[in-house]
């Protein structure tokens, strides 16, 4: 059965490495098998599989359903903006359940041949009233969701590099300790881009490096940098 367009295809058959995919996935996680099999096996559960290019949902084209991806990588956008890319084991389409909004909120769009299962909402309902350790697994996941967005939205309200760097120095209270690598990648900007906010507030007064160790000096210097450094 071919469905939107001739992008998906519907698959009716789970395969042995799905099912322990999808026990992993942060929904099932720590829960009974019997539960997970009887979630796959319900006939209101789907696969497809996508084609590279096929959008999977979109604000005007989407269902009541969280999806899990299960092979392949997709990107999600807001817009011009990369929100994410999902690879096999992670949920999406929580933004679509519960509510009336006539719209959904990113695009998913296959970066390669992919294949995804979707459990309807009236499915997803029943199996947080059924299944404790899947109510809490999905609280915990908006969670991640809220706390995850949380930091976006900060990262775009910052004006550039310096300015995402002084907004977390501000927000951890003082004082900082991690590696450049992972500063950056939580920061989203490049390595050199952070060596060069490092130097900036460094001139200005604002840190003290030392090792990982990152000290702030001066709480207004950094909020200065937030307001005045250039996009």
């Amino acid at each position: 059965m071919i469905q939107n367009g001739g992008s998906a295809i519907v698959e009716p058959v789970w395969s042995p490495g799905e099912l322990e995919l999808l026990g992993n996935t942060f929904l099932f996680r720590g829960v009974e098998r019997a539960a997970v099999l009887r979630a796959a096996s319900d006939p209101r559960c789907s696969r497809e599989s996508f084609t590279r290019g096929a959008q999977i949902y979109s604000p005007r084209r989407f269902r009541r359903s969280l999806g899990v991806i299960l092979a392949g990588r997709v990107r999600v956008t807001k817009g011009e903006l990369v929100v994410s890319t999902l690879g096999p084991g992670e949920l999406f389409g929580a933004a679509a359940l519960f509510h009336d909004r006539p719209d959904y909120e990113t695009t998913l769009t296959a970066l390669s041949p992919c294949s995804a299962a979707f459990f309807p909402q009236e499915q997803v309902a029943e199996l947080l009233r059924d299944t404790p350790g899947a109510a809490a697994n999905y609280i915990r996941y908006l969670s991640g969701r809220i706390h995850f967005l949380s930091r976006k939205i900060e990262g775009l309200t910052a004006p550039g590099a310096a300015g995402k760097l002084a907004r977390c120095l501000l927000a951890e209270g003082g004082v900082l300790s991690c590696t450049a690598t992972e500063l950056a990648r939580r920061l989203d900007v490049s390595r050199a881009s952070l060596y060069r906010a490092f130097d900036t507030l460094e001139r200005a007064g604002a840190i003290r490096r030392t090792g990982k160790r990152i000290e702030v000096l001066s709480t207004a210097e950094l909020e200065a940098a937030i307001e005045t450094e250039p996009s």
